[in-house]
């Protein structure tokens, strides 16, 4: 196992880019599975869980090829309907394999998905919703059975406005007979990725983005080219460990309509912001300001991912701030590991009170999911002295190489094997 080590203090500065939106590629990438030819993906970053997609695609019997930041799926022989529950349980996003595989083999036996333990995520709206479409399910254990001799169109009205759920209901819709129309649908900017690159392939989706989309089902989809559109959560990410420990910031390769939740909060904590067409230039303050209330919501609310990350941000910031967290009742399991810093934060409920303290110290931590994993990364770098962080395979599902992008503004940071330090310890005592 892998960690970093982080030795803090050190003023950020200077120019740092962001990769594709990993909430992007994988609902991309699953819906490849719809198209019998060479669909040519850009702007993917490597990452753990888009490895973990491609093991699915290709156990699938797709054919995957990585030039650079381009994945080319060809998806012309599909030879299983079925999703092995050890893939299914290395990420949440898995399930979004089950509409476009039933969309394509008319019958599919996926297990229940894994990912971060921030909390209940329960599948029922994908489930009711593919079957208001025409699926037939039933469960056995952990697994589902599935079967859809053919997709109809249906209105489908989401209790809550799940992009998961939106995702599915778009990928299976897109070949169905008929018009879908999904009311209370999410509006994230990945929903918006999602349907530009299924229209690339002659699908017909109207309204992605908003909160009603419509679907009218066409006959086939032919491959086509796409870009994926920039991470927002990890340009939050660089902007958070920028307003605590840096004076100046450029982060480069974003859209600035997709942050506008965000931005707010940066402007609140006292950093100036510049925009440019596609950067971003953030300059903070000596001391960050508090900020008063923040609640997590759907898009365009706060993102639930930004929520430890703006907490780390905040931890030396003057005053008492309140982040509140709306959508997932387990997702504060990093405030105990972030206080081994030096922080002080309290949780009452479902609300999390950020004293600011002067000064944050090295520590050794784990990291508890992936974007509290980010949130150990933003306070290490701020801390006086040095910091180890462990369990960053949570880190590698979101980020890429972010020990080489951090060091190229300026941080101390380095990734080690666990063996090889407890082994030079060792020596260390022998001697």
């Amino acid at each position: 196992m892998d960690k970093l080590i982080i030795n803090g203090g050190k003023k950020l500065g200077g120019e740092i880019s962001v990769h594709g939106a990993k909430n992007s590629v994988l609902p991309i990438l699953a819906s490849t599975l719809l198209i019998k030819g060479e669909s040519v993906i850009k702007n993917v970053p490597s990452l753990t869980d888009v490895d973990a997609s491609v093991r699915i695609l290709e156990y699938l019997g797709a054919k995957v090829k990585r030039e650079a930041d381009t994945l080319t799926v060809d998806a012309r022989e599909i030879t299983k309907n079925s999703v092995p529950e050890d893939m299914m349980r290395e990420m949440r996003s898995s399930i979004i394999f089950l509409g476009s595989l039933l969309s394509r083999t008319k019958e599919a036996v996926i297990c229940y998905p894994g990912g971060c333990d921030i909390g209940v995520r329960p599948i029922d709206l994908h489930l009711s919703a593919l079957k208001k479409l025409g699926a037939v399910i039933t469960e056995n254990g952990s697994c589902l059975h599935c079967k859809a001799q053919s997709f109809h169109g249906a209105k489908i009205i989401l209790t809550f406005p799940s992009v998961g759920a939106t995702e599915n209901i778009i990928i299976a819709s897109v070949l169905a007979k008929g018009r879908t129309t999904i009311i209370n649908a999410a509006r994230e900017p990945e929903i918006s990725d999602l349907a530009a690159f299924l229209n690339s392939c002659g699908a017909r989706i109207f309204g992605a983005g908003e909160g009603t989309v419509e679907i009218e089902g066409v006959e086939s989809l032919s491959p086509c080219e796409h870009t994926v559109i920039p991470d927002r959560i990890e340009t939050a990410t660089y902007m958070c460990a920028a307003a605590l420990n840096a004076n100046e910031l450029t982060v480069k390769n974003v859209r600035i309509r997709h942050l506008y939740p965000v931005l707010p909060v940066f402007s609140e904590m006292g950093c100036k912001l510049g925009f440019d067409d596609d950067s971003v230039k953030i300059s903070s303050p000596k001391r960050l300001k508090r900020v008063k209330h923040i609640k997590t919501a759907p898009y365009p609310g706060f993102p639930t991912d930004c929520q430890a990350i703006v907490m780390a941000a905040l931890l030396k910031s003057y005053g008492v701030s309140v982040i509140s967290e709306s959508i997932f009742e387990g997702r504060f399991k990093h405030i105990s590991e972030l206080n081994r810093f030096g922080a002080d934060i309290a949780v009452n409920d479902r609300s999390a009170i950020i004293n600011g303290v002067k000064s944050l110290y090295g520590a050794n931590v784990y990291c508890t999911d992936l974007r509290g994993g980010a949130a150990m990364v933003i306070a290490a770098l701020a801390a006086e002295g040095k910091s180890s962080i462990r369990d960053i395979y949570h880190i590698d599902r979101g980020y890429e190489k972010i020990e080489e992008n951090l060091a190229l503004i300026g941080a101390d940071v380095k990734r080690v094997s666990d063996e090889k330090e407890e082994n030079k310890d060792v020596g260390q005592e022998q001697r």
